[in-house]
């Protein structure tokens, strides 16, 4: 394979990497039933007048599987991350005691999981599709090798290669929804 073949499929695979990562990511975000840090992340606080993420406003802790504490790191702003978490769609009430904010986390309902279980299958095939455009991009790139002079056969081996680098990546998203969605069912 000629430099340029490799890299392209070198892209190839740093994209798909990065659809992965976001993937995690977002899987991060979706709640198993047990409170973690990470179901804040995303949450925007107006600190000082500065939309700011709120770990960057406080220190976020689980002392156990269905509590959730926020402590701000400027006790003033208490009342500022308190309104950011209830304005976040999140479905949470912080409960506010001048110098923390404790969230306690409910069980899931079975309703709820399948939800969860859903939105899950949602950000898996939108990773799909972001390795599928990754994979349409690097075919591009191989045509135009082929048009700038490198052989048919090499683009025919590279676009396969591009294919195999695909499929690889399209069941690593299968493999982790499937732990997802046993981790969000398990009770």
């Amino acid at each position: 394979m000629t430099d340029d073949s490799i890299l392209c499929l070198e892209e190839t695979e740093e994209g798909m990497v990065q659809s992965i990562d976001h993937l995690k990511k977002e899987f991060q975000k979706i709640r198993a039933g047990k409170a973690s840090p990470n179901m804040l992340s995303g949450v925007l606080v107006d600190y000082y007048g500065v939309t700011t993420p709120i770990e960057q406003t406080s220190n976020i802790n689980t002392p156990d599987a269905r509590l959730i504490v926020v402590q701000p790191f400027d006790k003033s702003t208490i009342h500022e991350v308190e309104k950011a978490i209830m304005n976040s769609g999140l479905g949470f009430n912080p409960q506010n005691d001048g110098e923390l904010l404790r969230i306690s986390v409910p069980p899931l309902t079975e309703e709820r999981r399948l939800d969860l279980v859903r939105q899950a299958k949602v950000v898996a095939e939108d990773t799909k599709v972001g390795i599928r455009n990754t994979r349409r991009i690097s075919n591009d790139e191989a045509k135009k090798l082929e048009k700038d002079g490198v052989s048919e056969d090499e683009v025919n081996q590279l676009m396969d290669e591009i294919q195999k680098l695909t499929d690889t990546f399209s069941k690593k998203v299968d493999e982790y929804f499937e732990i997802k969605e046993k981790d969000i069912l398990t009770v």
